[in-house]
């Protein structure tokens, strides 16, 4: 999966570009990364979908409702022939930064956003996939080869949305006194921490940047020069335990 800076909100003024790819998008694809939205949004109480901690956050009920936008504004309406939007305002909510599909709803005030409820914005969804799985099920070979790329961005922008659902609220829920977990650990259960590598870049002219292989987002690109320093990578991500630590011996103050 590829990711794209938080900065920009998680999409572009423009709709992003993508790469070409041969392979059709299955149902079952699409139906995988739907419910992946759902299933990280099952921990949470009604209350929590609502909540903007921050003009950078954005409340979960709010992606599950802008992902579902997504399919439902660059393929469903342009696609399927006399297919009906849920909702004649939804465009206006839920977009983001797409400023060629008209405007949108301010940002920081996303959290104002009482209604259309939970409730509502699951039914959305609901209504979005069941025209989105029957259209990817009536595409001719021809079809699926024209729309593959614009598919396979749809999902990794879902995808995508996902991340920001877990960063979000987990900032959501360190606002709040009673520091609720976003999923409670099993009683007894232990993580096992692999020994950590460190592996050594002699830096110099590197090339970084898309290469054209595979999908990207745009911004990914173009392919260019950098020069690096030389450095170290570790082989494994930080714990949170060892992040502590470095807070604890003072890493962003020295």
């Amino acid at each position: 999966m590829q990711r794209k800076t938080r900065s920009s909100d998680s999409d572009d003024h423009s709709l992003p570009k993508h790469s070409q790819v041969g392979a059709a998008f299955l149902p079952e694809r699409f139906t995988t990364v739907r419910v992946r939205s759902t299933e990280l949004c099952a921990p949470l109480a009604t209350e929590d979908y609502v909540v903007q901690s921050m003009p950078d956050v954005s409340p979960a009920k709010w992606h599950l409702a802008h992902t579902s936008w997504f399919f439902e504004t660059f393929i469903l309406k342009p696609y399927r022939p006399g297919y009906e939007p849920f909702h004649p305002r939804y465009d206006y909510l839920f977009n983001s930064y797409y400023v060629q599909v008209g405007a949108r709803h301010c940002r920081p005030r996303r959290g104002l956003l009482s209604r259309p409820t939970v409730e509502d914005i699951y039914r959305y969804r609901a209504h979005v996939d069941a025209h989105m799985l029957e259209f990817l099920q009536e595409l001719t070979q021809e079809q699926q080869s024209e729309l593959a790329g614009l598919l396979q961005l749809g999902l990794n922008h879902e995808q995508q949305h996902q991340e920001l659902i877990v960063t979000d609220i987990k900032h959501v829920l360190s606002c709040n006194p009673l520091r609720p977990a976003y999923r409670q650990r099993n009683a007894g259960q232990t993580v096992a921490v692999p020994s950590t590598q460190w592996i050594a870049h002699e830096g110099g002219l590197q090339e970084i940047g898309h290469d054209q292989q595979g999908f990207a987002f745009d911004n990914e690109g173009p392919r260019h020069q950098a020069w690096l320093q030389p450095y170290r990578l570790a082989s494994r991500p930080v714990t949170n335990g060892e992040y502590l630590e470095f807070l604890a011996d003072g890493g962003y103050t020295r």
